[in-house]
């Protein structure tokens, strides 16, 4: 297991990370990302993500995520629609089906559990 760590997450270097072009609904959204630890099983990442604006689709994974910067609507097929913007936390189900709505370009910082 890596030592225990900080990082400024507004400033953290990201690797691009492309859509497959069937996500995109609307817009030119790109998306970069960096994965900072994994459990050495696999089952648990904590991460940084980022998303140009534009509308995009998604199949979920178990995580919990805070919004470092931007803002973005979160429909969840079958569920609410979540507004996140800077400060605020959400939790996503395994499997939830998701269309986001990129406002501003979003940064969040991410656990995931698989």
């Amino acid at each position: 297991m890596t030592h225990s760590f900080a990082l400024h997450v507004p400033d953290a270097d990201l690797e691009p990370d492309p859509l497959d072009p069937a996500q995109i609904l609307s817009g030119t959204p790109e998306v970069s990302g960096k994965v900072v630890w994994e459990s050495d099983d696999g089952r648990q990442l904590r991460g940084i993500w980022q998303i140009t604006p534009g509308v995009v689709t998604d199949t979920e994974a178990d995580e919990l995520f805070v919004v470092i910067s931007g803002s973005a609507t979160i429909a969840i097929e079958g569920g609410p629609v979540l507004t996140v913007g800077p400060g605020d936390m959400a939790v996503l189900r395994e499997g939830d089906r998701t269309t986001w709505t990129v406002h501003e370009t979003l940064r969040k910082a991410y656990a995931i559990s698989r």
